[in-house]
Order: structure tokens, then sequence, then C-alpha cells
């Protein structure tokens, strides 16, 4: 382990994390919440430079995690994408010589005899690796010389990943002491799962056998490329393959000028990777900007999505398979009872949560947001979000949600896909991708299965039918015998809020009346009495910080 690499990137995230807590935890509770809203754009800048700065000295995984977070255009503030979309492009290469020296190493030769040529400027520095142009003899290219390009890793990059893992380990120890993160993520089992997913991404080995069988899955797609890999001159820590690099897929005035509709590279980007979920269950996970290039084919307005670096690649077992399609149906129908059935297939939800609850909520949000583009959402009127706010704000406050191990990929894949695909058409309808898909998805399960689909859900429907008039009976009875009770959990809601906040008004009060005694004392004169009452301010404080702030 590299010990001031580990100190420089414990002691970075240790002053964002007390950051947060003064900011967003402890200042809102004293009545500072105004002052903390304001000053969040600065702040969160101020972080973004810092982390970015931090990224390009040390590079390694922080470069990875950088370019994932500039790529969330859908979610994250501006002031944060921004700062860190350079972080896809200004990662400072290796010195040529070492990466000769690593490359013949794992050859068994030297360049000049392996390559025609080999050009010792970079095609592209990642986090973990480097890309050069070079040229492929006639006699290992069959039959003519042919371009390629070749990925060399980062010498002692096996190093920088053990480190980089050791301080997020340190990290994640004391992130999952705050009980609303160990309540809904094991961090422990997260950061081992993307360790394994690191040290996949290194073995090129790998990632060759990766590219082929993403490019069988779409051999009869003429939409999409995948680089052809030369096994020759391909091992462990050296991978060679076809150079196919043309418009990066962010660089939309290129797009434009090439007469192709940034709207259609949305849509058959999205559309690709539906394919890759939910048909072939293996799907292309690192899906940012240097990886996925656009460019023109035979024919009038042809084109094709070209996917390169296959390091990291995601899997879906086929009982995840099965609650993802629930969910893309669920979604697709605007049916809330499914999708909650999906998120508990997935073990998505926490013991105990409010069905009923979540499933009123989840209504009320395809009623108000089904149907709107990413500009549309993004212009929502503030007094809706805070009606829907008002009205579930016990579901929101409870957050009864978990992070499952088996997601950590298909999530990061499908948040950097969302802000790709917003970034290239901000009017980007993800509805519109998905409510055929659903369809297709309720065909196949309903031709797959045929007369026995249809006899479940008739038998669905049957059942309900033959249950109702039982059901009526009871509720009759316990109208007749005044038993029945009519829970007013908003009302209790509220009242308990009441409760909270009278005790909180009381708190704020005692520390007020005791820090102005304390000083008034301390200024006459008066040290001890003085001391005694900011003792007890401190101790009001504290009282009024750990009070909960909601019902």
């Amino acid at each position: 382990m590299i010990q001031s690499r580990y100190r420089q990137i414990v002691w970075f995230f240790a002053r964002v994390i007390a950051a947060i807590i003064w900011w967003d935890l402890l200042l809102p509770r004293v009545g500072l919440r105004g002052w903390a809203v304001r000053t969040r754009p600065t702040r969160l800048r101020r972080i973004a430079v810092a982390y970015r700065a931090l990224a390009i000295r040390l590079g390694g995984v922080l470069i990875k995690q950088g370019q994932f977070l500039s790529a969330r255009l859908d979610v994250l503030p501006e002031v944060i994408t921004a700062e860190l979309a350079g972080l896809q492009d200004e990662v400072p290469a290796e010195r040529y010589e070492d990466i000769r020296r690593l490359a013949e190493a794992e050859l068994g030769g030297p360049l000049a005899e392996r390559y025609l040529n080999f050009d010792a400027t970079p095609l592209a520095a990642a986090s973990l690796g480097q890309v050069h142009r070079a040229t492929l003899p006639a006699a290992e290219a069959g039959g003519e010389p042919r371009r390629v390009v070749v990925k060399v890793q980062r010498p002692g990059v096996e190093r920088i990943i053990a480190t980089d893992l050791a301080a997020m380990r340190t990290v994640g120890q004391w992130l999952k002491r705050y009980p609303p993160i160990s309540r809904r993520a094991d961090v422990p089992a997260l950061l081992e799962e993307f360790a394994r997913i690191l040290y996949e991404e290194i073995d090129y080995l790998a990632e060759g056998r990766n590219a082929e069988t993403f490019a069988a899955n779409f051999a009869g797609d003429a939409g999409v490329r995948v680089p052809a890999i030369h096994w020759t001159h391909t091992t462990k820590r050296v991978l060679t393959l076809e150079d196919v690099f043309a418009i990066k897929i962010t660089d939309y005035a290129a797009i434009t000028a090439a007469g192709l509709d940034r709207g259609e590279v949305a849509e058959r980007l999205f559309q690709t990777y539906l394919r890759q979920i939910f048909e072939h269950g293996f799907f292309h996970a690192d899906p940012h900007p240097g990886n996925l290039f656009v460019e023109a084919a035979e024919g009038e307005g042809a084109w094709r999505l070209i996917f390169v670096d296959f390091g990291m690649v995601g899997r879906v077992p086929p009982n995840l398979r099965a609650g993802l399609r629930e969910a893309v149906i669920g979604i697709g129908t605007q049916d809330a009872a499914r999708l909650i059935r999906a998120a508990q297939r997935m073990d998505m939800l926490l013991p105990g949560a409010d069905l009923a609850l979540l499933e009123r909520a989840q209504a009320q949000m395809f009623a108000q947001f089904w149907g709107k583009d990413m500009a549309a959402l993004r212009q929502v009127d503030m007094r809706e979000i805070r009606a829907f706010t008002a009205e579930f704000r016990e579901l929101l406050y409870a957050a009864p949600f978990q992070v499952p191990e088996d997601l950590i990929l298909l999530g990061r894949t499908v948040a950097i896909l969302s802000g790709m695909c917003t970034g290239l058409n901000p009017q980007f309808n993800v509805w519109n991708g998905l409510a055929p898909f659903a369809q297709k998805l309720i065909s196949d399960e309903a031709g797959g299965a045929g007369l026995n689909f249809w006899l479940a859900e008739g038998g669905k429907l049957l059942r309900t039918a033959v249950a109702l008039p039982g059901q009526v009976e009871k509720v009759l009875a316990r109208i007749e015998r005044g038993d029945l009770a009519v829970a007013a959990p908003r009302l209790e809601q509220r009242v308990t809020r009441l409760e909270r906040a009278l005790r909180r008004l009381v708190a704020a009060v005692v520390f007020a009346a005791l820090l102005l005694g304390g000083v008034q004392l301390g200024v006459a004169g008066q040290a001890g009495l003085s001391w005694v009452l900011l003792s007890g301010a401190a101790l009001a404080l504290l009282w009024l910080i750990v009070l909960p702030g909601r019902g």
C-alpha cells in the first residue's frame, strides 16, 4: 500500500464528511437552514474543484469515480458535473518509456519487431491504462498491414488499486456507523463487489473475451459495431484491437455536422441497453463518453454506435432479470402495485416498509410526472414538488429502500446512461422508450406462456371476484358491532410533528436563556456562575441537535 496516497484520500473524504455533517445536519437543526441552502452551490463547487485536483494528481480509482459523477447530468447540480467533466479527457498520460518497457515484457520482444510502427504519443489516457495507435504487419493481420490500437496497463496499477480500496474501506467504516446508511446498504459488501469489478477490469484477456461475447450478441445488428481482438498481440496487461475510433458520443457539434439526429442517437443508445439488460443478460457497464462513438455507415443516413472497453461488464442473473422485467412493465403500464412487487422481488425494500403508502406514492408520481421528458421534469413547479413532499413526508423521511449488491453495476450503468441520453437530447423521454418495450415484454410473456398465462390471469380475477362478497360481509358485520375503526395516520403524524416542534422550541428557548445569562455573568466578573450557565447552554444545544427534526 502507498501510505502517502492513502492518507491524502482519507483526509479528503474526512473533510467532506465533516462539512456535510456541519452544514446539512447540524446547522439546519439550530435554525440556520436558510444559510446552509444559500451557500450550498459555492460549497459544492469547492468540493468538486478539490476532488478534480486530487483525482488528476493521483489518478487511479479516483478518476473513474469522477468520470461517473460527471456523467450524472440528470440529477447532479451543474456546478459539480461541469467541474468534473474535464476528467473525461485530462487524465495524465504515463511516460512512454514506462509503457514501452511494460508492453515489451508482456509481448516478449521489442515493439519495433511486434508492430510495423507504434505511436509514442497516446491516443487516449484512462484511469487504469492508456491507448496507442499502431500498425500490425501483413503476416499477422490477414495479408495486409492493419491499423490497430494497443491498450497498455499503467505500471504499478495493482498497488494503486489496493491503496484506493483500502482508503475507501476506511471511509466505508465511518459511513456504516450512520444508521440511515447502514440500514439501507451493506457498505463493506458493496465495496468488496466494487473491488472484484476493478480487479476484473485490469485482466485484458477477460476484456477480450467480453468484447467477443458482446459482438456475438449483436451480430445481426448493423447499427452496433465492436472492435475485433487480435489475440496474437494480446496478454493480461496488453490488448490489441481493431482501430474503430470515430465521433465521440459527447461531441454534439460533430454529430450534428455529420448529419445525424442527436435525439435518434440517444434513442438508439437507450434501446441498445434495454436489449443488453433484458434480452442478453450481459451489458457494457462503463458507458462513459470515452468508450462510445458514432460513425457514418454505408447507405443514406446510415450510422452505427461503436462500443469499446469491455473491462467492466455486468451480468444479470435470471432472478434479477425477472424482477427488472416486472419493474419495466410496471413503469410502462403505470401499474404501481406491480412496480412495488418488483422492488420486493429484487430485495430493494427494507423489512417493515409501508407497502400501501409506497404504492399510493408511486401511483401519485405516475399521475403527476409520467410522460414528461427530462426538460419538462427539470421545470416542474416547485409548488407541485412541495405538495407531493408534504403528502408523503413520512415515506420520504423513512426512506425504506436498500441497495442490493447485485445491482451495484447495473445502477451505476443506468445512472450514467440516463445522463448521457439527456446530454444528447435535453427532451429525451424515457417513458416513450420504456412503454413500447414494456408492451413487448408483456407480449413475449403472454406468447411464451400461451394458455397457461391467460388461465393464470383469469384465475387472479376469479379469486378476487369470489372473495369480494365475503370481505364486504365482514366489513358490514364489524360496522354493526361498532368494531370498525377508521385510522387517521396523517392526523397522528401532524400531532407527532407538533409535539416534536414544541420540544425543539423549548430546547431553543432554554439554550438562548442560558447562553445570554452566562455571557452577562461573565462580563460582570461572575466567572463561576457564568461557567455553570454556559455549560447548561452547551447541554441544551446538544439536546436540540439530537432531537428528531421530523416525525
